[in-house]
């Protein structure tokens, strides 16, 4: 009996050696706000990141699904002698626990930033080295989610790297859901599904939202980096998901129609949904798009499975989603400056799993328009979508 206790002891030893991520964190995309595309390292403050939990919850975000208040670059300005971060007191005098605290009393979850590297893309202290240190901090701030950047890494290997803050976050023992900002340099798509949360897929979207094209730098407009998620989407799934970037909807001179079809986009994408705007002073039309229930079922799917393209007529596209209980989404894109007309035969859609009768819901206007036995022409606004529901007729 002795010799078999000694067994399991080893082995519960053993496996606590061997440290991985957290288990059942993100099983939907993540839904928050990050404070960078629309206050970058100038204006993020303590009093900012409450006005936007506080918003966040007056606004109507929280009650369809947005729960994490993540702080971006510069908010440490260094290293104590024992090499454990310091927050700026002058951005944050209560300190990061206290906001924390605060933000969990609004029931939501707090997030916070650092870098793989040997410093921040701002220049402030990155973790390295420092790992295990920071966990223990994070995990003492009552940190619920971590974005983790991939500046100052010259010479390191990334798996290596973000391997080894997954197995430190592990170790300070407090659930944190880690989101890998590499910007798809290494295909983190192919190795990170057992080392973090979520992984980022291309460089950054343009802060301004613009639709297409390459703006500057490492920022992409947002259809260039829809483009990039083609055939992506066998590498996503609950718990691993793929990030084309936070949501540029309310922090741009986007049209309606722009910022309509770019959530949508992320939404059939199943990507994490991290808003970027000033949530203190919303318009009423990106306040409807952020908070549309129809179409954030669709992105919080329980089945976990991304969109993927069925048919490209250049800038006329069909998006496809698989969805529980054998619903499917289905998402027409046009991407030209013109009005799209298009007849639909669903019979002559190439839609994967498409079998028997459906029900069509038009979702942005909310409306039952019949059947797929059914065939009609419709017209596509200019750079905007049409998305439907198909819910499975038994």
């Amino acid at each position: 009996m002795k010799a078999f206790y000694t067994f399991f002891t080893i082995l519960f030893l053993s496996i606590l050696a061997n440290a991985q991520k957290f288990q059942n964190l993100a099983l939907t995309p993540p839904m928050g706000w990050n404070s960078w595309n629309r206050f970058e390292c100038d204006g993020v403050n303590e009093t900012v990141i409450k006005e936007m939990a506080d918003a966040m919850v007056l606004n109507g975000l929280k009650d369809v699904g947005y729960q994490y208040i993540v702080i971006d670059d510069c908010w440490q300005v260094g290293r104590d002698n024992n090499g454990y971060i310091i927050v700026d007191k002058e951005k944050f005098p209560s300190g990061m626990k206290a906001l924390a605290d605060y933000i969990h009393s609004k029931g939501l979850k707090f997030g916070i930033y650092s870098d793989a590297g040997t410093a921040t893309c701002a220049g402030r202290p990155g973790s390295k080295g420092f790992e295990v240190k920071d966990a223990e901090t994070y995990a003492k701030w009552g940190v619920d989610y971590l974005k983790y950047d991939w500046c100052n890494t010259q010479g390191q290997d990334a798996k290596q790297y973000y391997t080894i803050m997954r197995d430190a976050l592990f170790k300070a023992g407090r659930p944190i859901v880690f989101s890998m900002c590499e910007w798809g340099e290494n295909k983190p798509w192919e190795w990170a599904e057992d080392v973090s949360h979520l992984y980022r897929t291309t460089y950054d979207i343009d802060m301004k939202g613009r639709f297409d094209g390459d703006i500057w730098g490492n920022q992409l407009g947002w259809t260039k980096i829809l483009d990039k998620q083609v055939g992506l989407e066998k590498y996503a799934g609950p718990g691993h998901w793929n990030d084309p970037d936070m949501l540029a909807v309310g922090n741009s001179n986007m049209t309606t129609n722009e910022a309509r079809a770019h959530f949508t986009m992320w939404c059939m994408l199943a990507a994490p949904l991290m808003a970027g705007n000033d949530l203190r002073s919303m318009s009423v039309n990106d306040k409807n798009i952020l908070t549309n229930k129809a179409l954030i079922s669709i992105n919080q799917d329980k089945l976990g499975k991304q969109g993927f393209k069925i048919e490209d007529f250049g800038n006329f596209e069909i998006w496809q989603k698989e969805l529980s209980k054998g619903d499917i989404a289905i998402c027409l894109f046009n991407r030209e400056f013109n009005r799209k007309r298009y007849n639909i035969d669903w019979e002559s859609i190439p839609i994967k799993n498409f079998i028997g009768k459906y029900s069509v819901i038009d979702l942005w206007n909310n409306q039952n328009i019949g059947t797929t036995e059914s065939k009609f022409t419709i017209e596509i606004p200019s750079r905007d979508v049409v998305v439907y529901r198909l819910k499975k007729v038994l």
